[in-house]
């Protein structure tokens, strides 16, 4: 910092300085103080001359040190803001965090656990007591017999003394349940008018032929070449054209040709 010569022999022969090493001034208000630079008439003049007198500092000395205090008190603020304790959020909700006091206590030691009561069992539906069946056919004793519930077509047989000698068992399904009241045919055909689904046979492996002015849609539909389509032009032509008096009406039904009704005319019957 720089003191003018003349000023600093003045304050030598006085004895007296200001803030700074600079001469103390304290002549008139409005007289300027003798060896120091004249900074100007104005206010701003005024204000650095006081200032240079006062504290020995020029105005750009002031304007650096206002400067450096403002930037070490804008590193003050940043570093406190930084710096500052901060909340932090909890991503996952405490539900899923049970605390102590939601914890299920531990069950005391000794003490009986509770086991969920199973439902009571569905009790399996029993099969008759007995069943009686007819035994009819090449068999040693035909006849009635009474046999426990569960009881098969073998078993029956068994019951019966067993098929003659060279009877054809192939169409008699040996593993099927017995049902109550049911006849039980071995190695003969049924007449044609036995309709019970319960009642098997061999032998040829034919049951006679279907009446045609009787017969079911399902009847029909078993005959080889006839479909449910044609079994149900059968049975609208039956209901059309009224009971049938001949299978050669058969022709009048779309569908069946010379080769059809040459498979099925030996089949069926009116």
């Amino acid at each position: 910092m720089r003191v003018a010569a003349p000023v600093v022999a003045a304050a030598a022969e006085t004895g007296t300085y200001g803030l700074g090493g600079a001469p103390s001034y304290s002549g008139d208000r409005g007289a300027h103080p003798p060896g120091v630079p004249v900074f100007g008439t104005g206010p701003l003049g005024r204000a650095r001359t006081w200032l240079y007198v006062r504290c020995g500092l020029e105005l750009r000395a002031v304007l650096a040190l206002a400067f450096v205090l403002t930037v070490a008190l804008g590193l003050a603020v940043h570093h406190y803001w930084v710096g500052r304790p901060r909340t932090l959020q909890v991503a996952q909700s405490a539900a899923q965090f049970p605390s102590a006091e939601d914890k299920p206590e531990p069950a005391e030691e000794g003490a009986a656990t509770e086991e969920p009561a199973s439902p009571d069992p569905v009790p399996a539906p029993s099969p008759a007591a007995k069943v009686t069946v007819d035994i009819a056919g090449k068999v040693a004793k035909p006849g009635l017999r009474s046999l426990p519930g569960g009881s098969r077509v073998a078993d029956a047989l068994s019951a019966a003394g067993g098929p003659l000698p060279g009877t054809d068992l192939t169409a008699l399904n040996l593993a099927r349940p017995l049902t109550d009241g049911e006849q039980i045919l071995v190695g003969v055909t049924p007449p044609p008018s036995a309709a019970d689904p319960t009642t098997e046979s061999t032998g040829a492996g034919t049951t006679g032929p279907v009446h045609l002015n009787t017969a079911t849609e399902a009847q029909l539909d078993a005959l080889p070449g006839v479909g449910p389509v044609l079994a149900q032009h059968i049975l609208t032509y039956r209901t059309q054209h009224g009971s049938f008096t001949s299978t050669q009406q058969l022709r009048q039904i779309p569908g069946i040709g010379p080769r059809k009704y040459a498979t099925l005319q030996p089949l069926v019957e009116p």
